[in-house]
C-alpha cells in the first residue's frame, strides 16, 4: 500500500503529502482495496493539475491557492461510505418531486419531496438546508447514491427507544388504534415513528371499558420490551401509574379521617356509583349519595377523569375500605319539607318518573312527591298514570300527606278541580229514573253513561225480575240508549248502582196472592234434577217439586219420571216471595182426591151401620192400641 501511495507521489513529482495525509490514505485502505486506493490516488494526482502550464514552468504548490483548501479537497477525494450509514447533507434544490441532498460525494442523491412534508402537507425544508440522511445504497462505480431522510430519522427514534429501555426512562407516545389484545402506540412523529403495542392489561390500574376513546390521545408509557432487530417494542401505561400510585398512598393513608372533605379524580363509573381516587386509595361514591334527587345513572352526572370534590362517610383502616358521598356536603331539604309544604297547599313540580301504581313529581332538588293513580281524576279510570301525564311534564297538584321521617309526600292532580261525586246525591237521589247510553257491555252488567266521566252499573241481576240472562249483551247492545232507576250511590268509593227491572213492579211481591198455599196449578217442567222437578208457572216464577212429593212411595231421583217441557200438576205447599221460592206437591193432589173418595164412601156407609158393627169397630182400635202399648214398654 505504501508503495502505491509513494509511486502516486513520485510519478506526479508536483506535490507533497505530509505524513498525516499518508496516514490517513493508509487508514482507509482497511475499507479500500488496492485498487480502489489506486484510484483514489489517481483522483488526487488529477486534481492537482489544476494548471498543468504553471507546473511545467517549475512552480510549487503553494502557488495555486491555499494550502488548507488543497487538504480539504484531498481529504474529500479519499472519503469512503458505507451503507446504513447515517449522514449530514446539505439541500441544494427541492422541485415538485424530489429534494436533492449534497452529502460530500462525486454525485448528489435525490429523495422523494414526501419524506419531507409535514402532516398539512407542506415541505419542510428548502436550499441551504442541513438534514440527516441515511445511506440505503452506494454504487461507487456508476456514482450513485440512494438516499432516505426519513429511515435517518427513525433510526434516531430507535436509538431513543433503546436508551430509554435501558435507563428505565418513559417515553411518550399516541395511541395510533385498536389492534387485537391492546393498542397501537406510535412513538415519533408521523412519519418516522416507531408502532408499540399497548397491551389491555397495561392501560390502567383497572380494567377499561372502552379502550377506543383512547385513540389519537398522547399517553406516557414504560418499555416493557424492546428488540431492534425484530422491530419490537412493548410498552406500559400501568407500570407508571403503579409506581405514582404507591407514593401518593401512603401519604393518603396518614391523612385520611372521615368527615373530611377532599379532592378526587373520577377513576371509574358503573350502575351502583363511582370510584374516586383520593390519592393511592380508591373511595366509592354510591349512587344513593351523589344527590338528595333522583340519578338514573351516575354516567348522566359524572366522566371518567373528572375532578370533585366528596366528604369522607366512613373509613376502615384495616380493609382501607373507604365510603364517600357528595350530597352530605349540603343540608338534607327534607329537613325542611312540613313548613315549605303544608297538607293542602297546592303545589307545581315536574314529572321525573313513572310506574304502574302512579307518578313521581320533583318539587325540588331531592324532594319527590307521588301521585297515586286514584287521585288523578275523579271521573276516569286510569290504568296507567300515562293516560294523564308523561316524563318531563310540569302540573299542579295538591298536597294530601307530609311524612319527613319516612320522606314521602302524597299530592293528588284530582284535587285542583271539584269532585263532581259531591253534585251526584243531590243530582240523583235514589230512586230517579235515568236515560243514558250503554257504554260497555260485561259478563256482569252494563255501564250507563249519565254525565261527563260518570258511568252507572246496572248489575246483570237487576236486569230482569223474571228472565233468567246469562249475558247482558243477549239483551243489550253498545251505545243502545235505555232507562234505569237510581239504586245506590256510594260517594266514597264512587259507584252508581242502577237498576233496569226496578223500572216494573216485583212479580213475586204478589205471588202469595196469586198462588196461595193449598191451590192447584199447572206449569212446564223447565229442569230436572236429582232432587226434584222445577216447573214454571208463569215468566220468571218457577216452584219446586222435590222428590219427596213426586208421588207416594219412596222415589230415588225423579231423572226418568218427567221431560223437560211436560206439563204438569201440582198443589202449592208453600210460598215464600222475600226467598223467592214456591213449593208444590204432585202427590199431595192424589192424596187429595182418595182422602175425597174416603169421605164420600163415609158418608155415604154411616147411614147402614148397625150396633153390631159399632162394636166390633171399638175392640179393633183397642187391640191396635194395646199392641201399640206393648211395643213401647219393649
Amino acid at each position: 500500500m505504501e508503495k502505491v501511495v509513494s509511486e502516486a507521489i513520485q510519478e506526479q513529482n508536483l506535490i507533497s503529502i505530509s505524513s498525516e495525509e499518508v496516514e490517513a490514505l493508509q487508514g482507509n485502505s482497511q475499507v479500500l482495496g488496492d485498487d480502489e486506493v489506486q484510484e483514489e490516488a489517481d483522483h488526487v494526482a488529477v486534481s492537482s493539475q489544476a494548471d498543468p502550464e504553471a507546473l511545467e514552468k517549475g512552480k510549487s504548490p503553494e502557488e495555486f491557492g491555499d494550502m488548507d483548501q488543497f487538504e480539504d479537497l484531498f481529504e474529500q477525494s479519499l472519503q469512503t461510505f458505507q451503507e446504513g450509514e447515517v449522514l449530514k447533507g446539505t439541500v441544494v434544490s427541492v422541485d415538485k418531486e424530489f429534494v436533492m441532498i449534497d452529502v460530500g460525494y462525486k454525485s448528489e442523491g435525490l429523495i422523494s419531496i414526501r419524506e419531507f412534508r409535514d402532516e398539512e402537507g407542506e415541505v419542510t425544508v428548502s436550499a441551504g438546508d442541513v438534514v440527516e440522511v441515511l445511506l440505503e445504497r452506494w454504487d461507487p462505480d456508476e456514482g450513485m447514491l440512494r438516499l432516505s431522510h426519513s429511515r435517518a430519522l427513525r433510526r434516531q427514534v430507535w436509538e431513543e427507544i433503546i436508551k430509554a429501555f435501558e435507563s428505565e426512562v418513559p417515553v411518550s407516545g399516541t395511541v395510533v388504534s385498536r389492534v387485537k389484545g391492546g393498542l397501537s402506540v406510535r412513538i415519533g412523529d408521523l412519519k418516522s415513528g416507531v408502532i408499540a403495542f399497548l397491551p389491555f392489561s397495561q392501560i390502567d390500574l383497572r380494567p377499561v371499558r372502552d379502550p377506543e376513546a383512547l385513540v389519537d390521545q398522547e399517553v406516557e408509557c414504560s418499555i416493557l420490551k424492546c428488540n431492534r432487530r425484530r422491530e419490537n417494542v412493548v410498552v406500559s401505561r400501568r407500570v407508571l401509574l403503579e409506581k405514582e400510585r404507591s407514593e401518593q398512598r401512603g401519604e393518603t393513608l396518614d391523612s385520611l379521617e372521615e368527615d373530611q372533605i377532599r379532592s378526587g379524580d373520577v377513576k371509574n363509573i358503573t350502575d351502583y356509583g363511582i370510584f374516586v381516587d383520593l390519592g393511592g386509595i380508591d373511595g366509592l361514591l354510591h349512587i344513593t349519595d351523589m344527590s338528595w334527587g333522583r340519578i338514573e345513572h351516575p354516567s348522566k352526572l359524572f366522566n371518567v377523569g373528572d375532578t370533585i370534590n366528596v366528604k369522607v362517610l366512613t373509613y376502615d383502616r384495616e380493609t382501607e375500605k373507604v365510603s364517600l358521598g357528595i350530597k352530605q356536603l349540603t343540608e338534607d331539604p327534607w329537613l325542611q319539607v312540613e313548613e315549605k309544604y303544608p297538607v293542602g297547599n297546592g303545589v307545581e313540580g315536574k314529572v321525573v318518573s313513572l310506574t304502574d301504581y302512579g307518578a313521581f313529581i320533583e318539587l325540588e332538588e331531592g324532594v319527590e312527591g307521588l301521585v297515586h293513580v286514584s287521585e288523578m281524576s275523579w271521573t276516569k279510570r286510569i290504568r296507567h298514570p300515562s293516560q294523564m301525564v308523561n316524563v318531563g311534564d310540569m302540573v299542579k297538584a295538591v298536597v294530601l300527606k307530609v311524612d319527613s321521617a319516612a320522606q314521602r309526600i302524597s299530592l293528588g292532580l284530582k284535587q285542583i278541580e271539584p269532585n263532581p261525586w259531591d253534585m251526584v246525591r243531590e243530582r240523583y237521589p235514589i230512586g230517579t229514573v235515568i236515560e243514558g247510553s250503554v257504554k260497555n257491555v260485561t259478563d256482569f252488567g252494563l255501564f250507563i253513561g249519565i254525565e261527563e266521566g260518570i258511568d252507572g252499573l246496572v248489575h246483570i241481576s237487576d236486569l230482569s225480575w223474571s228472565k233468567r240472562i246469562k249475558h247482558p249483551g243477549e239483551i243489550y247492545k253498545k251505545g243502545e240508549t235505555i232507562q234505569a232507576v237510581v239504586l245506590n250511590i256510594d260517594h266514597e268509593k264512587e259507584r252508581f248502582s242502577l237498576g233496569v227491572k226496578q223500572l216494573h213492579p216485583d212479580p213475586w211481591e204478589s205471588a202469595p196472592e196469586r198462588y196461595p198455599v193449598g191451590a192447584q196449578v199447572s206449569g212446564k217442567v223447565t229442569n230436572v234434577t236429582d232432587f226434584g222437578i222445577f216447573v214454571e208457572l208463569e215468566e220468571g216464577i218457577e216452584g219446586l217439586v222435590h222428590v219427596s212429593e213426586l208421588g207416594p212411595g219412596k222415589i230415588k231421583t225423579p231423572v226418568g219420571m218427567h221431560e223437560m217441557g211436560d206439563e204438569i200438576s201440582a198443589r202449592v205447599i208453600h210460598v215464600a216471595p222475600l226467598e223467592r221460592r214456591i213449593g208444590l206437591s204432585v202427590k199431595r193432589i192424589a192424596q187429595d182426591k182418595e182422602r175425597s173418595y174416603f169421605e164420600e164412601y163415609a158418608d155415604t156407609g154411616r147411614s147402614a151401620t148397625t150396633l153390631g158393627s159399632l162394636l166390633q169397630e171399638e175392640l179393633v182400635q183397642q187391640g191396635q192400641s194395646k199392641a201399640k202399648t206393648d211395643e213401647d214398654e219393649e
